[in-house]
């Protein structure tokens, strides 16, 4: 199964939005990534590699991220950790709707591209 890892600035939204995509995505691995190892707003590679190593169940891992610096930080990893499991991917896609649309996908036994697309897709959808 495909695993997601979500990445924010704050550790307490990136666990907000795990335990709502968990809820509705059923079996899929989630992990959060958010906030720096000693606490506060930011981003850590080291704590996405780790929920990126948490997530991945063989299948790949997709992970979405909130802001500008958090998609820095995660295009960091992808260029420079050559021994993370599997394929990883960052989704082009809103952190919310983004993570619950790739949480049913990847429950439901999509692939790794498309779970990425089910996140991407995400972007389009209208509240009103």
């Amino acid at each position: 199964m495909v695993g997601l890892v979500l990445v924010s600035h704050s550790a307490r939204l990136a666990e907000g939005v795990t335990e709502l995509a968990r809820q509705l995505g059923g079996e899929a691995p989630i992990e959060p990534a958010g906030g720096l190892p000693e606490g506060g707003l930011g981003t850590s590679i080291e704590l996405i590699e780790q929920a990126v190593r948490s997530a991945d169940r063989g299948a790949g891992v997709v992970i979405l991220a909130d802001l500008g610096s958090a998609v820095l930080t995660v295009k960091l990893l992808l260029d420079d950790a050559a021994d993370l499991p599997g394929p990883v991917v960052l989704a082009d896609a809103p952190l919310v709707e983004g993570a619950v649309s790739a949480a049913v996908a990847a429950a439901a036994g999509a692939d790794l591209d498309a779970v990425r697309a089910a996140a991407e897709e995400a972007r389009d959808f209208r509240k009103l």
